[in-house]
Formats: structure tokens, C-alpha cells, sequence
């Protein structure tokens, strides 16, 4: 039988109400008998002890409840900007989405990031503009704020003017009627504005008071007719993504998945070597044991070893990567007993498998623990996470800047196999070239398939996307230590051995090793050609202060190397904008806070990556050192006779 499922997201900015939303949507689908509250640390969603305590969400959360004939499974998202590698964990599962703004603050710093995902992931969406009930609040100043700074194509459902002219944008026969006055009937808004919504053409703006309930019982009317509920065939090929792992109390891991197709029962297998020895589905509210798990669901998975967030059961159309800037800081975390070393390390491994965007190095002469992290929140988390959970104490060394190194130019290296350089049993020709800033890593195999070693790989296609694997693990740190972006990489040339090839291709058989480990020695070659230029991370600040504060404000601005735009003051109130290096995002936050009486307020959001100044800063290695190629071969030779490696594919 075909189930009809929505997988809904709830997501915000910090402080706009997204988790007292959830709560209020629970209560009236008859889930919850009793509204819980955010501060009394009494939400469904929000259950982690720190949750409680320091009144945010930090991890995502999923409920379950019957609305009009339609299964909801909703997903509360964080909505602190230092956990938004949660909110991107979600996004590729979700089928619609509900973004809550507040009436009282309205557009906040992380609320176009928020849009702009879901814009490009055409994720059919509502916008709710809450706290209409609280003193400041005004509905109507946001919605002008929605239409100019997310979208033209907001749809107030409570003002037919403004909702047809908004639909009319988008259908002539509507656009005539309105025009020429007419009229047209609430039936047919309604129907058009649910065609809009689907494809993404419209965006209906609802308003209310998630404590109250007020426009609630509207908005949930709109959840079950705008959004588009999918009908998932439970008999189809297996196809579902892992977007949530977490710990429980036995140490045991259980994943969260999403299954778009099929079915999956306990007991069977997923690969070659893990099975699925219990599983949970989400039903009234909570996770309940089941035999099996069917289409549209999400389940959550028990025996699944290895499995890592992002990762593919059975067959997943091949989504896009990173919607969010990644982390812009890090810090070497320490343990304040010397024997918790191993402990620790053993713990931060863990929590790397609930957020790999933590990125745990181990990087040095000291062979020091690094975490990757958005902000200060994050690091609190973190060190009261290890000591509760883990029983670890450990301490943050200051927080530095995450770099990020851009090539200059083109350069281009080639190393050729059954030669004296070169101890590894294959031929790679590689050229890098800059290309525009925020485009990421290109990769490109501009070769003849008869060159490639057709033996390891079933097509040219499998080769291809190997060596992009290779290339992209290799681009984690570039000249100056730092991850190499905004660049293409075109292999150029390949070769392989056989024992009965002709001479310049005779020799032992070539292996899939051999290409992943000559792949960094061709690339760093070719990086130092071309040369990198270290960039450092700028951050756009939004302030609000009392206004005057100004005169003190302004000149420390300087000295924080912020550049701020003219202050724009209404009444008592002023606020800020402009740029400042993420280096000095603390110390901004920290002296705004002093010098405003405590009632100043800065949000900050990544905006570009800027050349830094001498001196150019340099990161640890993790990596056998490439550049050195006598050292990286060494290094290499030397770990395959520890490990035994057979020279196998991978």
C-alpha cells in the first residue's frame, strides 16, 4: 500500500521559536497532552541535557504525528549558527519545510542562509512569522523584510491582494483577472497557490503565536494542503540516506535514515558486511520498535558498524554537496589529566561520527588534537559533551582562524612509471588552474580510456571518480598546510603496468594504491607551478546597540580591523554593518558587549575568503608531506611494510 509522508523541517534562527512551533504542533495534532516550554527545559524535541540547560537546540530532532490523512514526520533543526552543520545534515531528506521568523527582530543574519538552501534545493517551503503576540511585534514590516531581502515571491495567505498579485506573477489567466478586476474565487487562489508552492514559485506567509496557538491551526491547514505530501512505494528498489548518527547508552550506534524507496527489515544486510540487528520508526510522537521499516519513513538503524553520516542504503541519486560555509575556526584540545590522551582522542572520534565538520586532526611534532569549529557556543558544547558523556576532562587552547589557500596560476606535473623518480607502478599527468572564488574543486578526466588500468575498474567513469577521490583527500592541505579550494584539477595523462605489456609498460601489475599514493606527489608538484595564495576568512556583522553607545563603539570597530557601513539610528537604536576578519569575530563580540551596557547585540555570518597579509600563516601536516618527495616516499614505503599492505585497490 502506498503511504502518503511528509518529511517536514522546522527551521529558524536562533531565539525566533521554531522548537515552541514544534511543541504547538504536537499539541494540536493530539500527540502531547501538555505544552512544554523551552525554559523549563520541557520540549519533546529538546531533550540532551545541555539542551535544557542553556535553552537551545543543539542536535536535530524527529517526531512523528497524524495531520489530515498524511504521516508527518517533522525535524526540529538547531537554529544557533554554531550548529548549522545539523540544519545541513536535514536538508537533502526533507519534502517541504516550515522557516519561522520572528515578528519582533524579523530577517535575522542566519535566516537568508536558511533560504537561499532551501531556494536551492527546491524545497517547497512556508514561512511562519511568529511571536505576533509580543510587545515590538510587526507583521507587516516583516513581510516587506521577506519580500526584499528572501523573496519577491512571498505570499501572504491572510492578504488576497497581496497573494494574488504575487500568484499572478506566475499565470497569465490570473494576472488578466487582476488586472481587468475581475476577481477571482478563494478556490482557485487556493489551488494555484498549492501549484506554486510545489514547484517552488511561491512562498505563503502565515503569522501567529506558536505560545499562544494563534494562526497556528492555519498554518498546520497549510502544512497538509500547500505542501507536497510524497506517495512512496514501499515495493520499489531499496534507496535511502543516512543523515543523523548518534551513541546510546551502550556505546552502540544507531543511524537515522530517510528511505525514499523500498523496503528494509531487520536482519538484513547492507553491503557485503554489516546487518541490520534492530530497528525503530517514528510513530505519535516517538520511535517504536518494528520488524521493518517502508518508503517515506525514517527509521533509525541498529548493527550498522561503519556506517557514517551521508552515507547510502541501497541505491541514492547523488545529491549536492555543502550548503553552509564550513567552520572558520579551530582549536587544539587537550586533556587536563595527561593519561585521558587515548580516552580522549577515542571520545572526539566519536563525536566526529555525530559531526564530521568537526574535522579531528591529529597534526604536529606533538601529534596534537584539533577540532574544527563555527564558534565559541560550539567549543562549550564540546568540553561539557566530553566530560558528561565521556567522562574526559579536557581543556580549548586559543581559537584560531581556519585559512583556506587558492592557486594563482596553472601549473602542470607529470610522473611517469618504470622510471627512477617515481616508486609506484603508475602514470598521472595532472594541471591546476584557478577558478572562480566559491566554486569549489573541479575535477576532470581528459584522457583516453584505453590508458586507464581497465582491470581495477568496471569503467572509465569508476576510474574517473577515484582519481577525483584521490585528488580531492589530497587538496585537504595545500602548500601552506591549508585546504586548496576554488580550483580545477584536469588529469591530463595515464598509464598502468602489465607483466606481458610491451617495455614501457612491462612490469608487476598496477594497483589502485599505486594511483592513490603517486596522486600527491603529481598534484603538489603541480600546486608549487602554479603557487597559492593564503586566504583568510571575512565575516559580515550585523550589530544592533543603543544608540548612545555609538561615540564609544565606532573606534574600537577600528582597532578590531572591522570595516563598518554608516550607522543607520532609529530613536534609541542604532545599527551596524560591515566586515571583520574572522580572527577578530571574539574580540568584537566580547567589547561590543562591554561597551553597550551589555544590551548590544552581533550576528555574524562568513562572507568571502580574502588574501592575508605577511606573515602568511602556515598550518601542521597531517598528510605524509608530498612536498618532500623523498620523505613522502619513505613515509609511504615505510607504512605499507608496518601495515602489511598488499597493494590492494583502495
Amino acid at each position: 500500500m502506498l503511504r502518503r509522508t511528509l518529511n517536514l523541517g522546522i527551521l529558524a534562527h536562533v531565539d525566533a521559536g521554531k522548537t515552541t512551533l514544534t511543541e504547538r504542533l504536537l499539541y494540536e495534532a493530539g500527540v502531547i497532552r501538555v505544552l512544554g516550554r523551552v525554559d523549563d527545559g520541557t520540549t519533546q524535541t529538546d531533550t540532551m541535557a545541555l539542551e535544557q540547560e542553556r535553552g537551545i537546540t543543539i542536535k536535530s530532532a524527529v517526531v512523528s504525528f497524524e495531520l489530515g490523512g498524511v504521516t508527518v514526520n517533522l525535524i526540529d533543526t538547531p537554529g544557533h549558527p554554531d550548529f548549522i552543520a545539523e540544519v545541513e545534515r536535514v536538508l537533502g531528506v526533507l519534502d517541504g519545510a516550515v522557516l519561522v521568523i520572528s515578528a519582533v527582530e524579523g530577517v535575522q543574519a542566519q535566516t537568508p542562509l536558511l533560504m537561499r538552501a532551501l531556494q536551492r534545493l527546491q524545497v517547497p517551503t512556508l514561512l511562519f512569522v511568529n511571536k505576533t503576540d509580543r510587545r515590538g511585534a510587526d507583521p507587516e514590516r516583516v513581510l516587506d523584510a521577506i519580500s526584499e531581502r528572501l523573496t519577491a515571491a512571498a505570499a501572504a495567505v491572510d492578504s488576497p491582494e497581496r497573494l494574488l498579485s504575487v500568484l499572478a506573477e506566475n499565470d497569465e489567466a490570473l494576472l488578466e483577472a487582476y488586472v481587468d478586476g475581475d476577481g477571482v474565487s478563494a478556490e482557485r487562489l487556493r489551488s494555484e497557490l498549492a501549484a506554486q508552492t510545489e514547484r517552488c514559485a511561491a512562498y505563503p506567509v502565515f503569522t501567529g503565536s506558536a505560545r499562544t496557538g494563534e494562526g497556528v491551526e492555519k498554518l498546520m491547514s497549510g502544512i497538509v494542503d500547500l505542501l507536497p505530501a510524497r506517495e512512496h512505494d514501499p515495493d520499489g528498489p531499496l534507496s535511502g540516506s543516512v543523515f543523523k548518527v548518534e551513541r546510546g547508552r551502550a556505546g552502540d550506534k544507531i543511524a537515522y535514515v530517510r528511505l525514499f524507496s523500498g523496503t528494509l527489515g531487520v536482519r538484513e544486510r547492507i553491503g557485503e558486511e554489516q546487518k541490520v540487528t534492530a530497528l525503530s520508526v517514528f510513530e505519535n510522537g516517538g520511535a517504536v520498535p518494528s520488524p521493518q521499516a517502508e518508503a517515506g519513513q525514517i527509521a533509525q538503524l541498529w548493527g550498522l558498524r561503519d556506517v557514517r553520516i551521508g552515507d547510502s542504503i541501497g541505491d541514492v541519486p547523488r545529491r549536492a554537496g555543502h550548503h553552509f560555509a564550513p567552520p572558520t575556526l579551530e582549536s587544539v584540545v587537550v586533556p587536563v589529566q595527561a593519561e585521558d590522551r587515548a580516552a580522549l582522542h577515542t571520545a572526539l572520534t566519536q563525536l566526529e561520527e555525530q559531526d564530521p565538520l568537526i574535522n579531528l586532526r591529529q597534526a604536529g611534532d606533538r601529534q596534537e588534537l584539533f577540532v574544527s569549529l563555527y564558534g565559541e557556543v560550539q567549543k562549550e558544547v564540546i568540553q561539557a559533551t566530553l566530560e558528561r558523556d565521556f567522562g574526559v576532562a579536557a581543556e580549548f587552547e586559543e581559537t584560531t582562524i581556519i585559512c583556506v589557500e587558492r592557486p594563482l596560476g596553472s601549473g602542470e606535473a607529470l610522473d611517469v612509471l618504470n622510471t627512477e623518480s617515481n616508486p609506484f607502478r603508475a602514470t598521472i599527468g595532472l594541471r591546476v588552474e584557478p577558478a572562480p572564488a566559491g566554486s569549489g574543486i573541479e575535477f576532470r578526466a581528459e584522457i583516453d580510456a584505453r590508458t586507464t588500468p581497465h582491470y581495477l575498474f568496471k569503467t572509465f567513469e569508476s576510474f574517473a571518480e577515484h582519481m577525483e577521490q584521490y585528488v580531492r583527500d589530497t587538496l585537504r592541505e595545500g602548500l601552506a598546510g591549508w585546504q586548496v579550494t576554488d580550483c580545477l584539477v584536469t588529469m591530463t595523462k595515464c598509464g598502468y603496468s602489465v607483466p606481458d605489456g610491451p617495455p614501457s609498460k612491462r612490469g608487476p601489475l598496477s594497483t589502485a594504491a599505486d594511483y592513490r599514493k603517486l596522486t600527491p606527489l603529481v598534484l603538489m608538484d603541480a600546486l608549487k607551478e602554479a603557487r597559492t595564495v593564503v586566504c583568510e576568512p571575512i565575516h559580515r556583522f550585523h550589530a544592533g546597540l543603543p544608540a548612545d553607545t555609538l561615540g564609544a563603539v565606532l573606534p574600537v570597530l577600528s582597532k578590531v580591523q572591522a570595516l563598518p557601513e554608516p550607522p543607520e539610528v532609529r530613536g534609541s537604536w542604532a545599527t551596524l554593518e560591515g566586515d571583520v576578519p574572522a580572527g577578530r569575530m571574539n574580540e568584537l563580540q566580547q567589547r561590543l558587549r562591554g561597551l553597550t551596557r551589555g544590551e548590544g547585540v552581533v550576528e555574524l555570518v562568513l562572507d568571502r575568503y580574502e588574501p592575508v597579509g605577511k606573515p602568511v600563516p602556515t598550518r601542521a601536516r597531517t598528510d605524509d608531506n608530498p612536498l618532500d618527495r623523498s620523505e613522502y616516499v619513505f613515509r609511504v614505503t615505510r607504512s605499507h611494510l608496518v601495515s602489511g599492505d598488499s597493494r590492494g585497490t583502495s
